[in-house]
């Protein structure tokens, strides 16, 4: 057995064990049709407990849309645990994209209002079937760029790829057999109707901002950068500062109760 399916085994007796320990009956997992959910859901079909998996389209492109079906079908004909469900929430959002355009509300704002509707709609299954929601988010995503929205997709119980760099979550992917349409696709966040890509919004891909998170932590011999590296490392610095309050403990205030 290779390396990463011995990973993927791991994995899935970790999410087991914790779900056993804590008395949980369901894993529920929103997928966008990216390799990280469709990773996660896998991880959490082999688990054998039940699975909900829940493509949520907001004014969903048709490629992201298609791609989050078939991965639900090819989960199903593959496990007979994973139940899986279309909840479209367009006209959710539409009401309340309504109301708020009155107070001037601005498009990444909105943007994220996306992805608290599809976390409070997780939340709401999750609660009424004895279970946990499962986070999909990477480690560049979660401690790296803060690439998630606050009490949105970051909005979970149990990460178990928060800890693996996008690259090898591919790796991960090719061992569990994800169907190759999503392995190839470009990542994106599902949170806007163009399909823009993750590489669009940040202005790095995951491998150049996996470079930056190791040469931080492990600093290379070379005192200088070209002008892409550098650039990159600017990019992913300014992302890590900005975005901090999302990756850290929120402050809690102390007083002396002498």
């Amino acid at each position: 057995m290779s390396k990463w399916k011995n990973l993927s085994e791991d994995i899935s007796n970790w999410i087991l064990n914790y779900a056993n320990s804590n008395n949980i009956s369901t894993l529920v997992v929103g997928v966008s049709g990216g390799i990280d959910s469709a990773v996660t859901s896998t991880l959490c079909a082999k688990t054998g407990l039940r699975t909900l998996v829940i493509n949520m389209p907001i004014h969903q492109n048709d490629s992201e849309y298609n791609l989050s079906n078939q991965h639900m079908m090819w989960l199903r004909s593959n496990w007979n645990n994973v139940e899986s469900h279309i909840i479209n929430l367009s006209e959710t959002f539409d009401v309340l994209k309504n109301e708020l355009s009155k107070k001037e509300v601005s498009d990444i704002s909105m943007a994220n209002t996306r992805a608290r509707i599809r976390m409070a709609t997780l939340y709401s299954l999750s609660g009424s079937n004895n279970g946990i929601v499962v986070g999909t988010g990477n480690k560049v995503e979660d401690f790296g760029v803060g690439f998630f929205t606050k009490y949105g997709d970051g909005g979970v119980d149990i990460s178990p790829i928060a800890d693996m760099y996008k690259s090898e979550v591919y790796l991960l992917a090719d061992s569990l057999g994800i169907i190759q349409e999503i392995q190839e696709a470009a990542p994106t966040d599902g949170l806007w109707s163009d399909g823009r890509t993750d590489e669009d919004q940040i202005g790095a891909t995951y491998d150049e901002l996996e470079w930056a998170m190791n040469e931080i932590d492990n600093p290379s011999a070379e005192k200088e950068l070209n002008e892409r590296l550098a650039e990159v490392m600017r990019i992913y610095l300014k992302l890590n500062s900005m975005n901090s309050h999302k990756m850290n403990p929120i402050p809690i205030f102390k007083y002396n109760k002498r």
